[in-house]
C-alpha cells in the first residue's frame, strides 16, 4: 500500500498494530519515501487518517544488467524501465534473463518488484561429494549462475537446473 505523509508519497513495507498494557493503541509502519528511497520508523495513532495513493502493478521481464542498474521490458508494448539495485534490493540473487516479474508503480514511478514464488537457475559450479559422505540427508555447497550460493544434495552436477525457493533461498527440486 502507498500513503501521502508529510506531503510525500511513501510506500508502507511492514506494519503492526500495537496496543500497550497503559496506553492507547498506535500503529508502528515502516515507510519508504518514493522520492528520496529512505525507510522510516513512524507511528501513527489508532484514529488518525491517511491519504491512500493508488498503485498500479504490471508484470514484466528482466532483460539485462546495465552497469549497477537493472532493465525490465513490459512484454506486451516492448517498453522498458530501468531500475537501481536500491530498489531492485535482494531480488538480484534470481533474476536470469526473461525472468517474469511483478513490479508495482506509484505515481508512475516504480516502487517494487516482487519475484515468482519460485525460480529456474542453472548450477554454475558444484564441487564433487566426498566418497563416504552417504549419511542421512548430506549436503554439499553449489554455486548458480546469480553467484549466489545454495545448500542442496551430493548428486547435483554443474550444469543442472534447480528450481530454488525466492523467498528463502532454499533448493527445492531439479527443474
Amino acid at each position: 500500500m502507498a500513503i501521502m505523509h508529510n506531503g510525500d508519497v511513501c510506500v508502507v513495507l511492514d506494519m503492526q498494530h500495537r496496543t500497550p498494557g497503559n496506553l492507547r493503541a498506535f500503529v508502528q509502519a515502516t515507510l519508504r519515501s518514493v522520492r528520496t528511497g529512505k525507510s522510516s520508523d513512524i507511528r501513527f495513532s489508532s484514529t488518525e487518517r491517511v491519504d491512500v495513493v493508488p498503485m498500479v502493478t504490471r508484470k514484466m521481464e528482466f532483460s539485462y544488467k546495465d552497469g549497477e542498474d537493472f532493465v525490465f521490458s513490459d512484454p506486451e508494448t516492448f517498453e522498458t524501465i530501468t531500475l537501481p539495485p536500491e530498489i531492485v534490493g535482494g531480488a538480484k540473487n534470481f533474476l536470469v534473463e526473461n525472468t517474469t516479474v511483478t513490479v508495482t508503480f506509484v505515481q508512475e514511478k516504480a516502487v517494487q518488484i516482487e519475484l515468482p514464488a519460485a525460480v529456474v537457475l542453472t548450477v554454475a559450479d558444484a564441487p564433487e561429494g566426498i566418497r563416504g559422505d552417504s549419511a542421512s540427508n548430506v549436503q554439499k555447497t553449489v554455486t548458480l549462475e546469480t553467484g549466489i550460493t545454495v545448500q542442496v544434495p551430493l548428486f547435483i552436477k554443474t550444469g543442472e537446473k534447480l528450481r530454488i525457493d525466492t523467498r528463502t533461498g532454499k533448493y527445492i527440486e531439479r527443474a
